[in-house]
């Protein structure tokens, strides 16, 4: 059963910082370029990070970079988000996706991701 996982999420403090992680499970992760989008209340789900396939390279939406670090764990079939100095703008539901055709873009679509996880919230709250 191909399958992704997201955990790692929860409530954090504004400054604090978060690891959340996609776990595979029925497929080879390591084979697919993975994105991490993020859908706040009352917003579209947006394109927030992706790690390609063939070299590992990493993309960011321009408001997150410097904050925002995706890594890939191919040992554990998972790729990995970390997220620092968290702002109240980063509350949102984060869902990881998993695409084998385009790999990585500039401007993430959701429908050019094949396989999703459930989602994680990442609620940043004093």
């Amino acid at each position: 059963q191909v399958q992704l996982v997201e955990s790692g999420g929860g409530l954090v403090q504004p400054g604090g910082s978060l690891t959340l992680s996609c776990a595979a499970s029925g497929f080879r992760l390591d084979y697919y370029a993975v994105g991490w989008f993020r859908q706040a209340p009352g917003k579209e789900r947006e394109g927030v990070s992706c790690i390609d396939t063939s070299d590992s390279s990493e993309y960011y939406l321009d408001s997150v970079k410097g904050r925002y670090t995706i890594s890939r764990d191919n040992a554990k079939n998972t790729v990995h988000l970390q997220i620092d100095n968290l702002k109240p703008e980063d509350t949102a539901v984060f869902y990881c996706a998993a695409t084998a055709v385009l790999g990585c873009t500039p401007i993430m679509h959701t429908e050019q991701y094949d396989y999703w996880g459930q989602g994680t919230q990442v609620t940043v709250s004093s």
